[in-house]
């Protein structure tokens, strides 16, 4: 190989690299950040590809008229890489709204897959519109009327474009990530449904993701066609995808030093290598090889090393005196209970009850119950049902809960507590009755409105973020962040840097009063069980809540600290807050709640407190004895 063309392949790799590198950035922010499994990403590239060469064409009756294609609108550049930026973007939309509402997750995914199959035998078989299968070919290189495309300055200037475009759209990403917004789409990877039930709008987020990869995808394939001068079905089948999922899961999901280093690796170096493999049997042999080792790869890292090699970086925040992490032994079994810092035995946790909310005197049960007579209900069921395939889980519940009381909320196993939680909240609609909040109806509100108008709950079981830090979850919680949105967080940390400091004060000082200071840098998913449950409690008040539906929240924490917490919950109550609670543990209901609402079968049984439902014999019947 002369010198001409080694310096043409070297340039060639660059610009490969520097297309590659984009196309894993964008899918790493869609897939690795806001977990958006985007099967159908290398349509998005394919349209850029052809955006750019319709713009920058002459018209079809140029060049003989061999070619039939919409646009030749001869623009010149940089439009070309501008309009496929664009079009891929404005792709996303019919995406988000035809597929993303109705579905998600695993269905979302295969959606995007069986529409990108459509899209390329639709470009494939009609003619008129991009010419067919045979493709767009000689696409004109950028400023190609003012310098020469083969000339080696021009081929050095275009891999350096390439390379500072990639540059470029990382600085973006990482400045995006490192945000309360990038916190927020991590949170919605993490569980989505959680998410939604602290006032994230799932929709927003993934149409701004969707879009986002987009537009990169679309850039991609726009730089790359003006390279190569020619696009065409064949160059963008789902397997071009597939590699680009190989990149991103064996660079480190999440981690955009990673999708770069997956680019290089994979659809850079992998596929280059095979081209040095002397022929060996039939013609099509090497590639079906390469396809069937780049899915070993695949399978290889998910099983051995999922987190790829360079694995998403845990973000410590050392700022208030916090630790980098908590001692290797503090780690517990789930069914452990929850340990005060410093405590290593449940004998030694009476030595050191945990702080009061707000550094308050702990009220008594008894004066936190105290509410004038003629308020009207701050939260209220009518007739509320649900069903599911026909066959009920609640039928007709109504109760009203009072501002500034502790309910709780209690039954036999599938009397459908958590349903109706669940409801209340938004997290499922009714297919029955009314509800009400603040004297307005919201029974076909959305959760993540709920949420911000004050209507937070928590789950049955555990749901912290657990690839977010405790301090992280409790920071996702908070309502009405300057960095919590896609122009705050390019606007930079100069922007939102005080506001989240704030919000930073305000999660130390929670996790100070729950004694899990330690804990701040951990993952939230390495926590025991009963310290896991104290999570979602505390980000549950992050959240500064009107209204807190707490399922269960006791379950797996040390009986003498459900105490404490009940006592936490009392004093909220006293400052205004109004909460029901769902709980099994008839002692925590004595002692707190008033009134207690029982459910069986689905409808609401009783109401009253305690005393008075045990001398009720149907009550008895159906849940207390035994």
């Amino acid at each position: 190989m002369g010198s001409n063309g080694a310096l043409y392949y070297l340039t060639t790799l660059l610009v490969y690299g520097g297309v590659d590198a984009l196309a894993c950035l964008g899918l790493s922010m869609q897939f690795g950040v806001a977990g958006v499994t985007n099967f159908g990403f290398i349509i998005f590239q394919a349209a850029g590809a052809y955006a750019a060469a319709a713009l920058s064409m002459p018209g079809d009756s140029a060049n003989g008229g061999f070619q039939s294609y919409i646009g030749g609108l001869n623009l010149p550049f940089p439009l070309p890489w501008i309009g496929a930026a664009v079009v891929g973007g404005l792709l996303a939309l019919p995406f988000t709204f035809l597929v993303g509402r109705r579905l998600r997750g695993d269905f979302a995914a295969v959606g995007l897959l069986v529409t990108a199959v459509m899209a390329n035998l639709l470009v494939t078989n009609y003619r008129p519109f991009l010419n067919g299968s045979a493709g767009l070919s000689l696409v004109p290189a950028p400023l190609q009327n003012s310098f020469d495309p083969q000339s080696s300055g021009y081929q050095w200037a275009y891999s350096a474009a390439a390379i500072g475009l990639a540059a470029v759209v990382f600085y973006l990403l990482h400045r995006l990530t490192e945000s309360p917004y990038g916190r927020t789409l991590r949170a919605m990877r993490d569980n989505d449904v959680v998410a939604d039930s602290l006032g994230k709008n799932l929709t927003a987020l993934r149409l701004s993701m969707l879009v986002l990869g987009g537009a990169i995808a679309g850039l991609s394939g726009g730089v790359l066609v003006g390279f190569i001068n020619l696009w065409a079905p064949s160059g963008w089948g789902y397997a071009e995808t597939v590699v680009l999922f190989a990149a991103v899961i064996i660079g480190g999901a999440g981690n955009h030093k990673g999708a770069i280093l997956g680019a290089i690796l994979v659809p850079l170096g992998f596929e280059e290598a095979s081209r040095f493999i002397p022929p060996i049997g039939s013609p099509g042999l090497i590639p079906a090889l390469q396809w069937v080792a780049i899915g070993l790869l695949i399978i290889v890292f998910i099983w051995f090393r999922p987190e790829g090699v360079i694995p998403e970086k845990r973000r410590i925040n050392l700022a208030f005196g916090l630790p980098a992490s908590a001692p290797a032994s503090a780690a517990t079994d789930a069914n452990d209970a929850w340990s005060l810092p410093g405590t290593a035995t449940r004998a030694s946790v009476t030595e050191r009850p945990v702080q009061p909310l707000a550094h308050r005197e702990q009220p008594s049960a008894a004066s936190a119950q105290v509410v004038p007579d003629g308020d009207k209900p701050v939260l209220e069921a009518v007739d509320v049902a649900r069903s599911f395939n026909g066959v009920p889980a609640v039928a007709g519940v109504s109760f009203a809960l009072q501002r500034g009381r502790l309910t709780g909320l209690i039954g036999p196993n599938g009397a459908g507590k958590s349903t109706t939680l669940a409801m209340l909240a938004g997290t499922l609609p009714v297919t029955g009755g009314t509800i009400g909040y603040l004297g307005q109806d919201i029974t076909t509100m959305p959760a993540y409105k709920r949420a911000r108008g004050g209507l937070v709950r928590t789950f049955q079981l555990a749901s912290e973020f657990k690839k977010l830090t405790v301090l992280e979850n409790l920071l996702s919680a908070v309502p009405s962040q300057a960095g919590d949105s896609l122009h705050g967080a390019l606007l930079g940390r100069r922007f939102w840097g005080a506001d989240e400091d704030r919000a930073t004060t305000e999660a130390v000082a929670m996790l100070e009063r729950f004694g899990l200071t330690r804990y701040a840098n951990h993952y939230a998913g390495d926590l025991s069980g009963g310290q896991r449950r104290l999570v979602e409690i505390m980000r549950a008040l992050m959240a500064s809540p009107t209204v807190l539906l707490l399922d269960e929240p006791m379950a797996g924490v040390h009986p003498h600290l459900a105490r404490e917490m009940g006592q936490q919950l009392v004093g909220l109550c006293n400052e205004g807050m109004t909460i029901m609670m769902v709980e099994h543990e008839l002692s925590i209901m004595d002692e707190f709640c008033d009134p207690v609402v029982v459910m069986a079968e689905g409808a609401v049984l009783a109401e009253g407190t305690m005393t008075q439902l045990r001398a009720r014999s149907e009550v008895v019947e159906a849940y207390l004895v035994g």
